[in-house]
């Protein structure tokens, strides 16, 4: 008797390329969810949050614990005034954390999470906004809710339907979302972001030039009218392989360069002057540029610049920066 064949065992990418595929289609349905009554409460939330004086405190437990901790981390970094709360250490204490006209995000996908019960209670007593992100309209955070964000039913990746899969990246998306909104709503740039991240590659390149800039007797500087001897010996002197050139009221008005020291070099070194031989539509930057947009000022020409001046809001020089400057700082 013939046997049929056994069915080749599904491979690991056969498994990823499932789990990708249902997550897809979880934040498809989230996004369409957001076009109906999702986003109007999202809105909602968006308004309260911004509108209020106090915090926002982020709780859930277990994986929704995990997603509301980063949430939270998101918030902070971004401008949101925020704290995470573990519900557990909530009904010990730490409930004290919670002050008048803070707003509560509370994250479960049952919405039946009986952690969170002290905190609800406490909200409901003290009169706090409690915002809910949950897959389940009935259950009692939604319902405890003032406003409940209620995510689009989702099929987990797990096999079994009970590793929380799509449904944590929901709630990771959704809780996302709410910050970045929040972020757009307050104006928030990449300054204010810098200076929450003072460390690591970001925290470089988020740095204002002012901080990285040299400064002082440091800037190679001198006027128009000097001969190009002296110009040699201010550049010998400073060591950036440049020398910027000012009027007579201190204004930069232009640039001399090593390769332009070499194209004048044949000429009389008495009697040529800066004026002569300077570019005069120097690069420039001011001190509060970041630090990866002067990088890119001085990687965009067809011959990289080495060192560029910083000056103010009247062009006068205040300070001067050198590639290795900003390669030191952490760029690359």
């Amino acid at each position: 008797m013939n046997r049929p064949s056994p069915r080749p065992a599904r491979t690991a990418l056969d498994s990823a390329l499932q789990t990708a595929a249902i997550e897809r289609n979880g934040l498809e349905a989230l996004e369409h969810a957001l076009k109906g009554p999702l986003g109007l409460a999202f809105s909602e939330a968006v308004d309260c949050i911004a509108g209020s004086a106090g915090r926002l405190i982020v709780t859930g437990i277990g994986k929704s614990g995990h997603i509301a901790r980063k949430v939270q981390a998101t918030l902070a970094s971004t401008g949101t005034r925020s704290l995470f709360l573990h519900p557990a250490e909530a009904a010990h204490g730490d409930l004290g954390m919670v002050a008048p006209g803070d707003l509560i995000l509370a994250f479960s996908n049952s919405g039946e999470t009986t952690e969170l019960a002290a905190i609800l209670a406490y909200a409901a007593r003290q009169n706090h906004c409690v915002i809910a992100i949950t897959a389940v309209a009935t259950s009692a955070l939604a319902r405890a809710a003032r406003i409940p964000l209620v995510l689009p039913t989702s099929t987990e990746a797990c096999p079994m339907g009970l590793a929380p899969t799509t449904s944590t990246l929901l709630q990771l998306a959704l809780g996302d979302a709410l910050a970045i909104a929040l972020l757009e709503k307050r104006g928030f740039t990449a300054r204010d972001f810098g200076a929450f991240h003072p460390g690591g590659l970001l925290g470089a390149r988020l740095r204002p030039i002012s901080e990285l800039m040299h400064t002082g007797e440091a800037l190679p500087l001198g006027q128009g009218s000097l001969p190009l001897r002296s110009v040699i010996l201010e550049m010998t002197r400073k060591s950036f392989g440049c020398m910027g050139v000012l009027d007579d009221n201190g204004v930069l008005q232009g640039l001399i360069t090593d390769a332009d020291l070499r194209r004048a070099i044949s000429g009389d070194l008495d009697t040529i002057t800066a004026a002569d031989v300077m570019n005069r539509t120097p690069v420039t930057a001011t001190p509060l540029t970041l630090a990866q947009d002067v990088l890119q000022l001085m990687n965009q020409r067809a011959r990289p610049i080495t060192s560029l001046f910083v000056v103010d809001e009247n062009r006068r020089p205040a300070g001067i920066v050198h590639i290795h400057d900003l390669l030191r700082s952490g760029l690359s």
